[in-house]
């Protein structure tokens, strides 16, 4: 059948009476997580979030404080606990659909309303293993549409592979330089959702952007912090995690955040959300970076930088008016050869370096400011990716639903026309 990965042993089937998935178990940027090929889940919503619990070892329904995924392939962190799901495009316009699973460790919630820019990183991997891409010289390129936002992807894999180094990932990987095109309003079809540059919450001054990913930008040094603490004591103060819940949640109002049903969210629903809207402290930079950054998923400290959020961030720090804006010190406005940041929109494609606790970021934003309009054509980054571990993997217990789905696709497979 067209669109299946060439592998004769990757289909659904089962093995010593277990259903089994073939899976790719992959690292993009700094994400982790899997790749599956979207024609092999079943086509219910809910057997695919119950087949897609099992394999990363998370709770089938309500909530499981404290789990630690010892059951599957998560590792906890949200930024390990992602599902895309692969399939062809259909139109000339794409090569590829991807449509992003988020998952948290202690919830059944699956959050099918955002993308993920580190975890995309590992598609063209994942899509010249399989034998879906053909590799091209010096570099492959792919269009790939990501379905929950709605936005289109350039992503470039020098082949053969070049090894680099990305900040918070040791050691050398096949790099891979991802293009977000028309990036603005990802989730609320708005750069400035509120419809001003600057808000203020809990009298705490922030700027609601939304490229990539909706967010909330918020000056560390109004919160008492400077943006170059430790992930750890970030995450040890619970004083400071419900200022940002209470900031995250009216900002999320008021940008009219919604469902991925399409529904606007509730004050309960973005309190409990894993995904938007993001949020970020940021403070002034130094010699190596522009500005500085303590990311939030919102629900926890990242690591190191998101590069939806990275993109977010380095749009506004070039925009007057906003919160990243004014954080960014003249001297290294000055950087760019201009008077300001801003002044640079129109011109040559501004590189922005973004401090985090991983490194630097860079990202490089294309795009002209004319009177209150903005146009953003792409922001570009690039990550690495690796293929972990890829085989098939047993599902020990799936309902009798899901093990109907994979008794039928066997007997498919063992009458070849899998």
């Amino acid at each position: 059948m067209r669109g299946l990965p060439l592998f004769p042993d990757m289909y659904p089937q089962i093995l010593h009476g277990l259903p089994a998935m073939p899976v790719f178990h992959m690292r993009g940027g700094t994400s982790t997580g899997i790749v599956l090929w979207d024609a092999h889940l079943p086509q219910e919503v809910s057997l695919r979030e119950e087949l897609v619990r099992h394999l990363m070892g998370v709770p089938q329904e309500g909530t499981t404080p404290r789990n630690r995924q010892t059951t599957g392939l998560g590792r906890g962190a949200p930024t390990s606990n992602k599902v895309f799901l692969m399939k062809h495009h259909q139109g000339a316009d794409a090569d590829f659909d991807s449509t992003l699973a988020q998952l948290a460790a202690d919830h059944a919630r699956i959050d099918w309303g955002v993308n993920c820019g580190n975890m995309s990183a590992a598609l063209p991997l994942y899509l010249l293993q399989t034998g879906l891409a053909e590799p091209a010289t010096p570099e492959t390129q792919l269009r790939i549409w990501n379905t929950n936002t709605r936005k289109l992807t350039d992503m470039r894999m020098p082949t053969p592979f070049e090894m680099a180094t990305i900040p918070g990932v040791p050691g050398r990987f096949p790099s891979v330089e991802l293009v977000l095109r028309d990036p603005v309003g990802a989730r609320t079809g708005s750069l400035f959702p509120t419809g001003n540059r600057q808000d203020c919450f809990d009298d705490v001054p922030v700027s609601c952007v939304d490229v990539a990913v909706p967010m909330v930008i918020v000056r560390a040094t109004d919160l008492g912090y400077t943006a170059r603490e430790s992930v750890a004591s970030l995450q040890a103060d619970p004083g400071l995690m419900a200022r940002l819940r209470s900031i995250w949640v009216q900002a999320g109002l008021r940008m009219g955040l919604k469902t991925a049903a399409g529904a606007p969210m509730t004050e309960a629903e973005l309190a409990q959300s894993e995904t938007v809207p993001k949020i970020c402290m940021v403070g002034p930079g130094d010699g190596d970076s522009d500005i500085h950054v303590r990311y939030f998923t919102p629900q926890a400290p990242h690591s190191s930088m998101a590069v939806t959020g990275g993109c977010c961030l380095a749009v506004a720090a070039l925009l007057g008016g906003t919160v990243a804006f004014e954080t960014v010190s003249q001297s290294q406005r000055s950087r760019t050869g201009a008077s300001s940041m801003t002044a640079q929109i129109g011109y040559e494609p501004v590189v922005v370096r973004i401090g985090n606790p991983a490194g630097v970021l860079q990202a490089t934003v294309s795009g002209y400011e004319s009177g209150s309009e903005v146009t953003i054509p792409w922001v570009s980054y690039q990550r690495s990716a690796q293929v972990l571990l890829q085989g098939l993997a047993p599902i020990y217990q799936a309902s009798d639903a899901l093990m109907l789905f994979f008794e039928s696709r066997h007997a498919q497979a063992l009458s070849g026309r899998h």
